[in-house]
């Protein structure tokens, strides 16, 4: 799951940032509103959720929310404020946040927020044509991506197995099974599993793959992600 935190206070958002990465999200943090603008209007990065606060320079966070709105943008968004007036909460809302959170906060009432908006945004997701798409868990041929507690489980003839891994390889997997059967490109992977900021070395999608099939067919499920070269990558779940 891919997170915008927008957060100019470094303390705070380093804090906001290491608790999330240990409950194995992808966090791009930046410190303004324009460059926040710059990566939600970035095509090739598909966000989950945005954290995004008040008072910001550049853009506000309120202008944000309210230019995400204008251009249809459905991305669920939890407010950060030290506004906790009656008034200023209505005003974030109406401006398209979806929930508002007001500072100081514990962690883990951060978290249980975000899980909140999580749980609405798979609801929202749910279709005739995935019966099995579950609130807080992605649930894709004999693979079963567990929100609630960060794990990953495959029945193998019959047996649940739990599959360990690092949180890359969790973002990793995850980003295959929200895209089952389709062929995904280097480029695509390494623009939504890696940070925008960060600088991935070239093999490093390679180098991570070879690591998580070699996790998967440990667990039983080998073949299950399969190299198409010259195109890229594909969780096949053809008999």
């Amino acid at each position: 799951m891919r997170v915008l935190l927008v957060e100019d206070e470094p303390d705070l958002g380093a804090a906001i940032k290491r608790t999330l990465t240990q409950q194995k999200y992808l966090v791009d943090w930046v410190l303004d509103g324009n460059e926040a603008w710059a990566y939600l209007d970035n095509s090739w990065t598909q966000y989950t959720l945005a954290i995004i606060d008040w008072m910001l320079p550049g853009l506000s966070g309120l202008e944000l929310c309210k230019r995400l709105r204008q251009n249809k943008n459905p991305l669920p968004v939890l407010m950060l404020t030290a506004k906790d007036t009656m008034e200023d909460k209505v005003t974030g809302l109406d401006a398209g946040a979806d929930d508002y959170l007001v500072k100081p906060f514990g962690m883990a009432e951060l978290l249980a927020r975000l899980r909140a908006l999580q749980r609405r945004c798979l609801m929202t997701s749910r279709s005739a044509s995935t019966p099995n798409f579950q609130p807080q868990q992605l649930s894709v041929g004999n693979l079963i991506l567990d929100y609630s507690n960060s794990t990953v489980s495959y029945n193998f003839q019959g047996d649940k197995q739990v599959i360990l891994l690092t949180n890359k390889e969790f973002q990793l997997l995850e980003y295959f099974m929200k895209h089952p059967n389709q062929i995904l490109t280097t480029e695509q992977i390494r623009y939504q599993v890696w940070e925008v900021s960060s600088e991935a070395i070239s093999n490093v999608v390679a180098a991570q793959m070879r690591l998580l099939r070699r996790k998967l067919t440990n667990s039983g499920c080998a073949n299950l992600i399969e190299t198409l070269h010259g195109l890229g990558y594909r969780l096949n779940l053809t008999p």
